[in-house]
Order: structure tokens, then C-alpha cells, then sequence
């Protein structure tokens, strides 16, 4: 498909820093914070090791409220209301909606006509948003292929969940196993589609898809395969649906906002230049 004739110059230029967990190289992926790069990955292991993927995969988003302060701090700048908005507005949500759903764990190692179920429906929704981004281009493109990557990062997620319960089975139950190998597979992919869309156009229009709708795909994934279970008894829904509200407001004001997006081409610059022969990178 088109995406694998972009990964080439997605992967050979300056890269982009994500929150869904995969494995892109950006400056502040190279810093550590959860939900970018390695270092994602393995605090997203431990995270499932001890939580239900409804409860990981919001807390994803959370590295947004500590990533870009350090960020714009560092390159000298101050955030404004819009930035500060959005910080509380992500913050307020992942807590009201977290308490107010009360995730509970369910099966992690779902039945083989489970898994058959959720992949084919991940991978159509996959399909079809990449199909449709051939039809359109610019904004439009971007966002649809933040949508296949945010598909393919929900399938990456349930797949570590359930390579996570397996090794605490043991490394020989674990490796013995399809799931973890796919995983592998899948998390290619992933990487492949993330880059993709942050070359397809602007940033403001993939970064919104990827960072909203990851938590929420992850949520409903972990409802449906692993019969994970929130409480939606009394005001616990209304208040559910009110921090969800509350994370993709918050997520779409850092992710559109102007003095975030400055700060990002100023970091792709820098990697660039560090990336150069005979400038030190």
C-alpha cells in the first residue's frame, strides 16, 4: 500500500515525537518520557503488568502534561492559556474518568476466535482509512493515516497485554506462543503508519487523531477481547464519558496549539542538523 512507499523517507527524516507508545527517535523520546520511544514501551509493559489496558492506555496521554513543559522550558519559552488549558483539561480528565469507571482487569489470553475477531476488525479499520487517504490529500491524508496507525497501535497494545500475562506464565510459555511474535510484526507496522502520517501533512492534523483516539480505541479493545469491565452504575458513566470529553478537548488544545508546534519544528531542526555529517550528531 502507499504507506510502505513513504516509510523510506518517513524513516530517513527528522522523526517526530508520538505518545502512543511505539518507537519513534525524537529528542524527547530520547528523554524518556512514557508514550515516546523504548522507554514507552517498557513503562507500557510494567503498566499492564499490574493494570487493565482501560485504565494503560489512557495514561498514555499523560505524557503530554509532563513532556511539553520541559520541552517549550527548554527552548526558553512560556506556555499560555491555551497550553495550560489543555494540560488541566488532560489531567482532570484521566482522573475523573479513571475514578469514575473503576476499571476492572479481565482475561488478558482471550480465545483464539476473539483475537480473530478484534485483528480483523483492527486491520479493516486499517485498510479502509489507508484506502481513503490515497483518494485525498494534505490535512486530510494525515489524518486518516493517523487513524490506521492508531488501529494498529490498539492491536499492538492488546498484543503486549497478552505477551505481558504470558511471561508470568513463564519465558518458555511465553515464547512457545504466536502472540509475541506478532507483536513484533504489528509494532513494524505501527512505527511505519505513525511516520507516515506525520509526513503525509501537518502535524496539527495527524497529532489530534493519534493522541485522542488511541485511549479510546485501547478502551474499547479492552472491553471487547479482554471482557474487561467499568462501572456504569449511577453518576459513574455520565462521569466516564465526561473525562473522555474532558482528554481529547485537552489533547486537541497542546496538539493544535501554535507555541507546541513551533517548539517541534525547532526540535525536528535540531535533529536534523545533529543527524548531518561533520556536525557532531
Amino acid at each position: 500500500m502507499e504507506c510502505y512507499s513513504n516509510a523510506r523517507p518517513a524513516l530517513d527524516r527528522p522523526t517526530r515525537h508520538c505518545h502512543c507508545g511505539c518507537w519513534p527517535t525524537s529528542r524527547i523520546a530520547r528523554r524518556g518520557w512514557p508514550g515516546s520511544g523504548p522507554g514507552s514501551f517498557l513503562f507500557k509493559a510494567v503498566a499492564l503488568a499490574f493494570g487493565p489496558l482501560t485504565v494503560v492506555q489512557p495514561l498514555i496521554a499523560s505524557e503530554l502534561v509532563f513532556a511539553i513543559p520541559v520541552s517549550v522550558r527548554r527552548h526558553g519559552f512560556r506556555l499560555h492559556l491555551r497550553e495550560w488549558s489543555g494540560i488541566v483539561a488532560v489531567t482532570a480528565g484521566l482522573t475523573v474518568g479513571i475514578v469514575a469507571a473503576a476499571p476492572r482487569a479481565g482475561n488478558p489470553l482471550p480465545s483464539l476466535v476473539r483475537w480473530g475477531a478484534a485483528l480483523g476488525a483492527l486491520a479493516v479499520l486499517t485498510a479502509g482509512a489507508l484506502l481513503a487517504a490515497r483518494r485525498v490529500r494534505g490535512s486530510a491524508r494525515a489524518s486518516l493515516y493517523a487513524l490506521a496507525a492508531v488501529a494498529t497501535l490498539a492491536a499492538q497494545s492488546s498484543l503486549l497485554a497478552a505477551t505481558v500475562a504470558l511471561f508470568k506464565k513463564g519465558i518458555v510459555t511465553a515464547l512457545s506462543t504466536w502472540q509475541p511474535y506478532a507483536m513484533g510484526v504489528v509494532s513494524f507496522i505501527a512505527l511505519t503508519l505513525v511516520q507516515s502520517a506525520y509526513q503525509a501533512g501537518p502535524l496539527a492534523a495527524s497529532m489530534p487523531v493519534m493522541d485522542a483516539a488511541n485511549p479510546v480505541v485501547g478502551i474499547v479493545i479492552g472491553l471487547a477481547l479482554f471482557d474487561e469491565s467499568v462501572d456504569v452504575s449511577g453518576w459513574h458513566l455520565p462521569g466516564a464519558i465526561i473525562g473522555v470529553v474532558l482528554l481529547v478537548i485537552g489533547v486537541i488544545l497542546l496538539d493544535t496549539s501554535p507555541l507546541v508546534l513551533r517548539v517541534q519544528r525547532i526540535e525536528d531542526e535540531e535533529q536534523r542538523q545533529a543527524s548531518e555529517p561533520g556536525t557532531g550528531g
